[in-house]
């Protein structure tokens, strides 16, 4: 039993659960990491989450770790305030109420959304949302030629079956959401693709399985 070092670890006696080293750092993830990860994602359960549960949220936190020593390497500025704060109402407008999201915060140990170790929290999602939009979103070209194939290919039968006898929507009066969705694809496929590669090259140890 020690007390987890990182930035934004929690400040009370806890359990490192895994360790993730990329040769030149080693990041901590303990069990009230894993318990503050299930805080975020509405409708999981907090006080006597399942061993599933738990390893999704240890996935998720991995990942996390990866993305953000992957973000110091780039030349950053720091999350704004403004940054931060619209991130909180985001994770916000997931739960039915500030009062409800509030209260699964102070299961696991803070106060509420303006507890400094939480939005210390968040300013690291940030840093890492704006690392993914540069690395893997700024690079994404999607062609006319894309739209179109998506149209035909994938727009045109989904509606008919889900739609049968409404009139079929142009692809110029869909363009842009077509557009957004396969930026949407191509990004997703990006990152696990990345993932992939990063979880071979860095060292991901499992201290104590939950």
């Amino acid at each position: 039993m020690v007390a987890a070092p990182h930035a934004f670890a929690q400040r009370v006696v806890d359990k490192i659960v895994a360790t993730v080293n990329d040769g030149g750092r080693t990041e901590l993830i303990t069990l009230s990491d894993l318990r503050w990860q299930l805080a975020l994602q509405p409708g999981a359960e907090l006080r006597n989450p399942s061993s599933e549960a738990l390893n999704l949220a240890l996935e998720l936190q991995i990942s996390q770790r990866i993305f953000a020593l992957e973000a110091e390497r780039l030349p950053r500025t720091p999350p704004t305030t403004e940054e931060i704060d619209a991130k909180i109402k985001e994770i916000l407008s997931y739960f039915p109420s500030p009062t409800e999201f509030e209260n699964r915060l102070q299961q696991v140990g803070f106060t509420s959304v303006r507890d400094d170790n939480f939005e210390g929290i968040i300013e690291q999602r940030v840093a890492i949302d704006k690392y993914l939009d540069f690395r893997f979103r700024s690079f994404i070209v999607i062609t006319p030629d894309d739209e179109a194939e998506y149209y035909r290919e994938d727009f045109v039968p989904d509606f008919r079956r889900r739609n049968p006898g409404l009139l079929m929507p142009t692809l110029e009066e869909r363009r842009t959401e077509i557009n957004a969705l396969l930026v949407e694809e191509r990004v997703g496929a990006n990152i696990e693709a990345f993932l992939d590669e990063a979880k071979r090259r860095v060292q991901v140890v499992i201290v104590s399985p939950v």
